[in-house]
């Protein structure tokens, strides 16, 4: 008899912001579509579609987070930004688990924004292991966005 060599994947986590009540959660990224509750108010996080952040949440949010995270840096009165938004809100919803999906306003975090050198909108920066791996200025459609956000 031969020992067996799998072993199940080690969990991911991450640590999200409660949107209702704004109490810090870890979460198992493998749960995400389990719609995991916050553990002090019992809302749902709303894993699937992209979590907005802003300075107060930005860097405990990437440090903290096991799975890649792509954040979209835009503007509320940005045509090609707007333009670009049911991209962001499908693959948050397609790889929900397997990649973060964050926004962030520039107008409303200029301290992130001017700290990741963010001069044109949108942007799109992804980060593995608290760190910046790649990042993209302009819109891009839904499969061009897909290959940035699972790129190695």
């Amino acid at each position: 008899m031969t020992p067996t060599t799998d072993t199940p994947p080690a969990t991911q986590h991450v640590t999200l912001r409660c949107q209702w009540c704004e109490t810090w959660n870890r979460v198992d990224a493998a749960r995400f579509a389990d719609r995991p509750t916050c553990g002090s108010c019992k809302k749902p996080m709303l894993l699937d579609r992209p979590i907005k952040l802003d300075d107060a949440t930005f860097a405990r949010t990437i440090a903290d987070s096991e799975i890649p995270v792509v954040v979209d840096f835009y503007a509320d009165w940005c045509g090609p930004c707007r333009a670009m938004a049911p991209a962001v809100d499908e693959v948050a919803h397609e790889l929900s688990g397997r990649v973060l999906v964050a926004k962030v306003d520039t107008d409303r975090s200029p301290v992130t924004s001017q700290a990741f050198r963010v001069t044109s909108i949108p942007t799109s920066i992804r980060f593995r292991g608290g760190r910046e791996v790649q990042r993209v200025a302009g819109a891009m459609p839904l499969a061009a966005l897909r290959t940035f956000c699972t790129a190695p």
